[in-house]
């Protein structure tokens, strides 16, 4: 079974950056689809970036051009660089690998941008 694990995330000041990172336990590029989630308090999850089995990327509206998705293959790992933080993007950001109908989530990592 495979397991996602996230890292990365901080308290940083508006106008800062992050690098997530979701480390799997397995091979996971061209096989799983790899998306970041995230939720913030009183707030329902939402969907903000991922990589597809075919290696298709794409944003959420609010985070383009902010937000970029890289890969490490060797490693397993994919990240999430985002700059430009605002407040309206705190929350707790989890990955979630999918293959077929199986789901594997992460414990998640807290982003807090607040100055």
């Amino acid at each position: 079974q495979a397991r996602f694990v996230e890292s990365g995330g901080d308290l940083v000041q508006p106008g800062g950056s992050l690098r997530l990172s979701c480390a799997a336990s397995v091979d996971i590029f061209g096989i799983y689809s790899v998306h970041w989630f995230r939720q913030a308090p009183g707030k329902q999850r939402e969907w903000v970036a991922g990589v597809d089995k075919d290696n298709t990327i794409s944003y959420t509206d609010s985070v383009k051009g902010r937000f970029t998705i890289s890969r490490d293959i060797a490693r397993n790992t994919m990240y999430l660089q985002m700059d430009n933080l605002a407040p309206e993007d705190t929350a707790l950001y989890s990955c979630r690998g999918r293959l077929g109908l199986h789901d594997y989530w992460g414990q998640g990592t807290q982003v807090t941008v607040a100055s």
